[in-house]
């Protein structure tokens, strides 16, 4: 009978499974990412066990436990089993993050289930080369803040490596002093996440680039390649000293990204009204939609 005692910590030590269970069954939403997962667990601390080929994932927040549904060939007898533990442990959303698929299967095995859309959730993936391109009318304003930032910023772009580590956390610092994430719980644990990010970058599946304005960072992005046609874009933070330099750190990873993927994942919006917006005006080419299972 699967019980909480069954599921252990997800460790750095952990990447090489997970890397070779999500070859198998690879992984659409940032949600279930080992990167994700190891950057975020000072805040949501997540745990995990193999079940009859299956990856259960669990994270608690807030002194509240959730589960992901199996990841692996489908079990019924193991989906009911996972169902009543997360009833039993859980609040009034035991399950989250359930793809179409997997929530269509799990309504076949119990018609009595109520399965919601969790739109806060739903991650927006863009083509690759629209990003990069920016090509026709739709774009114009975003060209327009771009030529902008061109002609009033002197910048230069580089890769992140070993050599520029260092000033990736100084700058992390800047922003956050900028943000005053010392008042703002949330901003504070996602520069948490990033800073993890930049100390482990050689030990996790990440690549970045940076912009320089007269030399200094003026904003860096980390990703890495999700599965066989999209990248994931996890971190991105630019700083206010030249307008549109959100728009070029946007472009210039989507024109490293385009010729190796078609599609970049740029993560959910969390139910923020602006950053939707702002998400939106991009012309996402689709949604990676999840639900949840409500008591």
């Amino acid at each position: 009978m699967l019980c909480q005692e069954d599921f252990k910590p997800v460790t750095l030590a952990d990447r090489g499974f997970f890397e070779r269970h999500y070859a198998l069954y690879p992984q659409t939403h940032s949600g279930n990412t080992f990167t994700n997962m190891v950057c975020w667990n000072h805040f949501t601390p997540y745990r995990y066990t193999y079940v009859n080929g299956n990856v259960i994932l669990a994270c608690t927040t807030a002194g509240v436990t959730r589960f992901h549904p199996p990841i692996g060939p489908r079990d019924p007898a193991l989906m009911r089993e996972l169902i009543r533990l997360a009833l039993d442990v859980s609040d009034d959303t035991p399950l989250v993050l359930i793809d179409p698929d997997t929530a269509r299967w799990m309504q076949g095995l119990d018609p009595g289930l109520v399965l919601v859309p969790d739109r806060n959730n739903f991650e927006y993936v863009y083509r690759a080369a629209d990003l990069a391109e920016l090509p026709g009318k739709k774009y114009l304003k975003i060209r327009s803040h771009l030529n902008r930032f061109r002609k009033n910023c002197l910048n230069t772009v580089e890769p992140i490596t070993s050599q520029n580590l260092e000033e990736v956390r100084e700058f992390l610092k800047k922003w956050c002093e900028w943000k005053g994430c010392k008042k703002n719980i949330v901003l504070a644990n996602e520069i948490e996440a990033a800073l993890y990010a930049v100390e482990h970058f050689s030990e996790l599946p990440l690549r970045g680039l940076l912009i320089r304005v007269d030399s200094e960072i003026g904003a860096f992005s980390l990703f890495e390649i999700l599965n066989a046609d999209t990248a994931l874009i996890h971190f991105e933070k630019g700083l206010p000293d030249c307008e549109g330099i959100y728009k070029a750190i946007n472009e210039e990873t989507a024109a490293v990204l385009a010729g190796e993927v078609e599609y970049i994942n740029r993560e959910s919006d969390l139910g923020v009204g602006g950053l939707r917006e702002a998400k939106m005006r991009y012309y996402p080419h689709h949604m990676v939609e999840v639900y949840s299972l409500k008591r």
